[in-house]
């Protein structure tokens, strides 16, 4: 099936466009929707769309590195699968398959509190490096839970998500009154809303050896606070514009985030990377890991482990085309001076990455 997936995808547009053709209309509204106005949907392509290169010529070129940095090891690209609640609406194995895609071709993946086939599952079918992401849902008790579950299972680190105090209004699946099934059993949502700096500090008291990542922070001055308490990543993202309407676009925030961490903490990001020049705009301006959550829930839904593998390839091959093109034979060889403001050429929208696609009022 790779050869064959090889052969059918070879551009990133022809995985979405297969993920449509496979998905009911409930389920690609939750892929691709985001809160109310998508606003913040919109502004995170256009922060990405508002950076132009510098690229510098006649350098040998001839060998470039597209390797990551991961919590110390080296990964094959600097990017990790994020968290995507509900990957078994896409392919009944869910983060199992993605897990495996993601191990085999060399990233890590987060995964999901609210995705199948749970916790130990996913773990088992992903050798490779992994993170798991929770939802709080309960007390002291069931986070300390989760984490000896997680860390028993072999995860490299612990994520909690902060941007989820209270549940967004989206809007495209409101209005088809569709309920997602991890959302229609879910409890506890309290628990998220009442979650403050004491209980990181709790957290850092109580599990002083386990790898903290905090998903969601959208401003310098929380960075600060999360460095104060001894958080070892701090993740940039507004949940791919899907709880607060009329935010910033990630890489708009990921400049201040990166100062305010003064380098005394990992800085990860995410918020609509679609392309590999996307990749390179976020490694340059701080990010050491950067997450797609989308991309690679279409090559899920069109071709399962294939699809995400081969979504994965061809990003590889756009970024290492993108530092060669710019001169660099690593991401830390591109110089901060080849990036500069301009104004972007494309309104933005989920898919204005991909403009062989049709316009979105028509499906996409």
């Amino acid at each position: 099936m790779s050869a064959e997936a090889n052969e059918r995808f070879q551009t990133l547009h022809e995985l979405v466009k297969a993920a449509r053709l496979k998905l009911n209309a409930n389920i690609w509204d939750y892929l691709v929707g985001a809160t109310e106005t998508e606003t913040t949907l919109r502004r995170n392509r256009a922060a990405l769309d508002s950076v132009a290169f510098r690229p510098r010529v006649l350098r040998d070129v001839r060998k470039v590195d597209s390797s990551g940095d991961f919590l110390g090891r080296r990964v094959r690209l600097p990017v990790f699968l994020a968290s995507v609640g509900s990957l078994d609406s896409f392919e009944p194995g869910g983060a199992a398959t993605a897990g495996r895609a993601a191990s085999a071709f060399g990233v890590p993946i987060m995964v999901s509190s609210v995705t199948e086939p749970g916790l130990e599952r996913s773990a088992e079918a992903t050798p490779g490096p992994k993170v798991f992401q929770l939802y709080v849902r309960g007390g002291a008790e069931f986070v300390d839970d989760h984490v000896r579950r997680a860390m028993d299972a072999g995860y490299d680190a612990f994520a909690i998500t902060v941007d989820t105090a209270h549940y967004s209004r989206r809007e495209r699946d409101i209005a088809k009154r569709f309920v997602k099934h991890w959302r229609a059993r879910s409890t506890g949502m309290d628990f998220q809303a009442a979650l403050s700096w004491a209980d990181i500090a709790r957290f850092r008291e109580t599990h002083p050896k386990v790898t903290l990542v905090l998903k969601g922070i959208g401003c310098g001055e929380d960075a600060e606070i999360a460095v104060r308490h001894g958080v070892q990543v701090v993740y940039v993202s507004n949940h791919g514009g899907r709880q607060l309407d009329h935010g910033r676009g990630s890489l708009e925030v990921l400049p201040e985030v990166v100062q305010a961490v003064g380098g005394k903490a990992r800085v990860w990001m995410d918020g609509g990377i679609s392309r590999g020049t996307d990749l390179v705009k976020a490694v340059a301006l701080g990010a050491e890991m950067v997450g797609i959550g989308r991309l690679y829930c279409y090559g899920l839904a069109a071709a399962a482990e294939h699809g995400v593998k081969r979504v994965l390839e061809l990003l590889e091959d756009e970024v290492q085309t993108c530092l060669g093109l710019l001169g660099a034979t690593s991401f830390a060889a591109v110089e901060r001076n080849q990036l500069v403001a301009a104004p972007p050429v494309t309104p933005p929208h989920v898919h204005s990455a991909f403009p062989l696609l049709a316009e979105p009022e028509r499906g996409y």
